[in-house]
């Protein structure tokens, strides 16, 4: 049989001397292919691709095949999921079923198994197949019959969710666990639960843009808040003020921790929750899409031995995913990272994280001047609520620590002015802040179907891209760049627009990236904080000493085809 090195040197996308690497074994073969998919020498297409040539079987795109319904519903979806197969089609008495591998012996006799059928195998990119077992094995029948089902039993709506909660089979807690399950598998951010005058709304965040998935009976809403209250450790006879707690659920094998915040309404109590999924953050700076000169600036930042680094921005703009981002990148073993948080939103192995408990009169400034004691390198404080805290954390700054913290401020240049305003001495916040960093999240075009914009006349936006183009992939590497294209739209760079398609839900948009503004205080920002100068003076100033603006950071990511002009001028004034 040939091998699938062989192949993929005939089809020119492997160098022939690696021919002789690998001609041990199948297995030896297999495992060489797979390393050079990790290593990103190749594709999971290309990898795809040959082994379906090297089976001689068909290869097929998920995305674009007529999958027959009545085929995925032969088998369970439990099966599906275990197996990682999904039938797909009936042809002269076979079933033909969607596999990764088909030299599974144990997938296969599994699915004939279960559908009592012969089976042919096709090969399928492996995340084409997991987005199809996702989308046709959705929990969304079973949620709306389990909304009928507890419409009859809603008239004790406490006690039902009280007894729920030793028993998994009840309609409640199934409830609730289907709702948490389909918003990870469909990479939401938050979830949504509001209750109305005659219905409870359920809404998914998903890629920053909530989504209507359910809607049930109101008479249910009181059990499905108890339920949630009872796995955060709430409690559940407290109607009357807002709740904050956490809970714990398990997902396809793995652990994803939810942030719950219960809060009162004229119809009732919403509950939001916010999914810390850590297998969706790859903990990288090359996650964080930070252009060349940004990262350059940032980086001097945060490998200093002491200072302040601020992450600006509104509620669910990613703050937090870039302070740990951040904590990953200086984290090792000879350095004490200790955080303050509230709540502790993800887990890191060698960093010691305290939860703020104010019940037990553990707030931030309390902790903060305890773990001062415990002889720390660097300081993560979860967000600065207060003067209290803002004068000890300023004050760790400039006695020899490295302190990364959040503020809710609209740019950069105003969180100067925002310190100020909560009684900080001017002089204090220019010698202990060495960086602020704004930023916005916007929602990235997909690769699959976006087109080219036809737009040209966008100078009345300001479309314009600063010199250096490009985003860093990894410490040592700037993809891709443009050289020094001043205006996009008269050098012949393509911008795209979303068109959608089944990949992304015929959204335009899948996954979202971050948009940047990264002040970095030199002297001239130090004198004008001192003098109380407003953020507009020190925003001029920053932008003569070459700050990019959220908007022009926007625009060069437009330029590398990464997002659109729409979304940009969504989140960004």
């Amino acid at each position: 049989m040939t091998s699938l090195t062989e192949i993929l040197i005939v089809h020119g996308l492997l160098p022939i001397e690696e021919l002789d690497t690998v001609r041990l074994s199948e297995r030896a073969d297999e495992a060489a292919v797979r390393h050079l998919v990790e290593a990103g020498t190749i594709t999971e297409l290309q990898f795809a691709k040959a082994r379906a040539e090297q089976k001689n079987l068909p290869f097929v795109e998920l995305l674009d095949y007529p999958v027959d319904r009545l085929a995925v519903a032969k088998v369970p979806a439990a099966v599906c999921r275990r197996a990682n197969v999904l039938p797909i089609a009936f042809e002269d008495g076979r079933l033909i079923v969607a596999m990764v591998n088909p030299g599974d012996v144990f997938a296969v006799d599994d699915v004939r198994e279960a559908a009592r059928m012969r089976v042919s195998p096709v090969v399928v990119e492996p995340s084409d197949l997991l987005a199809a077992i996702a989308r046709y094995h959705r929990a969304d029948n079973e949620l709306i019959d389990l909304s009928t089902t507890l419409t009859a039993d809603s008239d004790e709506p406490e006690e039902t969710a009280a007894q729920t909660e030793t028993d998994d089979a009840a309609p409640i807690v199934r409830f609730v666990n289907l709702l948490v399950s389909q918003a990870i598998t469909d990479k939401a951010s938050d979830i949504h639960i509001e209750p109305g005058e005659n219905d409870l709304r359920v809404r998914y965040r998903i890629d920053g843009v909530l989504h209507e998935m359910q809607r049930a009976p109101s008479t249910i809403a009181g059990g499905v808040t108890s339920r949630i209250k009872i796995m955060s450790d709430l409690d559940i006879a407290e109607r009357r003020k807002p709740q904050d707690g956490r809970m714990s659920v398990h997902h396809n094998g793995r652990t994803v921790d939810l942030r719950v915040a219960v809060l009162p309404t004229v119809w009732g109590e919403k509950v939001v929750l916010r999914i810390l999924d850590n297998a969706t953050s790859s903990m990288s700076m090359s996650g964080l899409n930070l252009l060349t000169d940004n990262f350059n600036e940032f980086e001097m930042a945060y490998t200093k031995p002491y200072g302040m680094i601020l992450v600006t921005g509104p509620t669910g703009s990613g703050k937090s995913t870039t302070l740990y981002t951040t904590l990953h990148a200086i984290s090792r073993p000879e350095i004490n990272v200790i955080t303050v948080e509230d709540p502790v939103e993800y887990r890191m192995p060698g960093v010691n994280q305290v939860q703020v408990n104010r019940k037990a009169g553990l707030t931030f400034a309390v902790a903060l001047r305890s773990i001062l004691r415990a002889d720390p390198d660097v300081v993560l404080l979860g967000e600065i609520r207060d003067q209290e805290t803002a004068k000890i954390a300023i004050e760790a700054s400039l006695t020899g620590h490295l302190v990364l913290s959040t503020l809710h401020t609209n740019d950069a240049p105003s969180a100067m002015t925002r310190l100020i305003e909560m009684g900080i001495e001017p002089f204090l916040v220019g010698s202990a802040l060495d960086c602020v960093v704004a930023q916005r999240l916007a929602r990235r075009l997909c690769d699959r179907c976006k087109a080219p914009d036809d737009r040209t006349d966008l100078a009345y936006l300001g479309f314009a891209v600063k010199p250096t183009v490009g985003y860093v992939a990894n410490r040592d590497t700037v993809i891709p760049e443009m050289g020094p294209a001043v205006d996009p739209t008269t050098t012949g760079t393509i911008i795209y627009k979303p068109v959608g398609c089944s990949s992304c839900s015929k959204t335009g948009y899948r996954g979202r990236l971050g948009i940047h503004e990264i002040m970095t205080v030199s002297e001239e920002i130090e004198r004008l904080t001192v003098a109380r100068a407003s953020s507009a003076e020190i925003a001029a100033a920053a932008r003569k000493q070459g700050m990019v603006t959220m908007r022009e950071d926007g625009w060069a990511k437009v330029a590398l085809g990464l997002t659109s002009i729409d979304e940009v001028l969504r989140v960004v004034s």
